[in-house]
Order: structure tokens, then sequence, then C-alpha cells
């Protein structure tokens, strides 16, 4: 019997699931990472799950990124068709969209580097999110915010500067705020450009490194779950919900 395979759409040519991707290819779910800038699949036939990586512009800034309208597309196939999603930073942003919410540059504070994010009570009954620790670390790089909620959707989680961090969509699409991805070492290699920016913002650079580093073993641990437990959901091993 074929594994279950993911489309993965990313935002530039050097986009990459990082860590996630081994964990997601030894929980038993393949994937596929196309660069949306060669070119988009025309709907998920021959798919059993989908995920968008993040990027620069907002989820509607077509002339930023030409293939965010197909991106779009796929996101509402994937919702239409109740196949497990999985949107990350602009992807969430972008499930949010779709759905009906509200993206907005700069209404809320920006999120640099490792940031704790606190779970929401409706997350003990969530597919994905119940093998979760109430609190647990991840990595933000963000300065849009998911504003409103699409009508429908369940919030799963919040930090101090974001009220939404993640949340889900239906019974299977979920949409992260937080960077599952990357890790405190990936943090440590930002180059030099995204460093000014992030100091620009107010954050001191070495600080946020450190704190990357302290936090490591505890965002490693939530990072695999997270994505141990999405492929089980798409390989059927775990139900989606039906709420």
């Amino acid at each position: 019997m074929a594994r279950p395979k993911a489309l993965v759409i990313g935002h530039s040519r050097a986009a990459s699931l990082r860590r996630l991707g081994p964990w997601l290819e030894h929980s038993g779910l393949d994937t596929e990472v196309r660069f949306g800038g060669d070119g988009l699949p025309s709907d998920l036939d021959g798919y059993d799950a989908m995920l968008v990586l993040g990027g620069a512009p907002l989820p509607y800034e077509d002339d930023r990124f030409h293939w965010l309208p197909q991106t779009r597309a796929l996101t509402q196939d994937a919702l239409d068709h109740a196949l497990p999603f999985l949107g990350i930073c602009l992807g969430g942003q972008l499930l949010a969209y779709v759905g009906g919410g509200s993206v907005h540059h700069r209404q809320l504070k920006p999120e640099h580097g490792m940031t704790n994010i606190v779970l929401n009570p409706a997350a003990r009954r969530d597919p994905l999110f119940s093998v979760m620790p109430n609190r647990f670390h991840m990595a933000q790089n963000h300065v849009d915010h998911i504003t409103l909620l699409p009508a429908g959707a369940v919030l799963l989680a919040h930090s101090r500067r974001s009220p939404v961090q993640a949340f889900r969509l239906g019974p299977c699409a979920w949409g992260l705020q937080f960077h599952p991805e990357i890790g405190a070492d990936d943090i440590a290699k930002w180059d030099a450009e995204t460093r000014s920016d992030i100091e620009m913002d107010g954050f001191d650079w070495t600080r946020v490194v450190r704190h990357a580093r302290e936090t490591q073993d505890e965002n490693d641990e939530a990072a695999r779950r997270l994505a141990e437990r999405f492929a089980r959901i798409v390989c059927g091993e775990v139900a989606a919900s039906t709420l």
C-alpha cells in the first residue's frame, strides 16, 4: 500500500520543512515540497494532506507572490474535501483569510525568537493539540497578525502579544502563527538583514539567541509531538474532529 503524501507549498526557493520533514516521514507521511513560483497543481488529486509554509507577504498580496491565488484555491479545496491541512505563519494567516477572517500588518506588536505559547481550553479536545503541553516555546518571526478568526473557527492557543497562535477550521485544518520547523540552531543562523529588522523592533539579538538555547530541549520535544501527531491524523491513526 502506498504511503500517504502531503503537498507542501513554499514561498522561497530555499523553503524547507527543516526538522519537520524527517519527523513527518518517520511517522509515515511522505512530503512533496513545491516552490509556488515554479507552478502549483490545479487540484489536490493524489495528495492526502497539504502544508503551507511561511513567507513575507500578507495572504492577499498577489502582486508580491503571484502564486497566492492558486495557494488560496488549493486551501479552499482542502477545506471543501476535509483534507488535513497545516498552515505555518503565512500559511496559517492564509487559512484564516480563505475562511473569511482578517489579517493585518503591524496592528499588534511583533514577535521574534522563542515565544511562550499558551493553550486555550478547547485544545484539550482537539485531535492535534491534545498531545501538547499547556505551555511551550515556539519560534516566531512576524509583524503580521490574524486579527479576526473565521466564523466557526476554534481558537486553540495564544501568546502575550498574539491572541491567535493556533486555531482549527473545520474538522482537520489547522493554522499556526508560530514556526515548529525552526529550532534554536536555525534562529542563530538568521542573516544580518533579519537580525537588523528584529533589533529595529526592539529585540536584543544576543538575548533572542540565548533564550532560544535555554528553551531548546522543550521546544524540540513540543515540535516533534506536533509533527508526529499531524502525520498520524493524515495516516488515519487518529480521528479528525467531528465538531
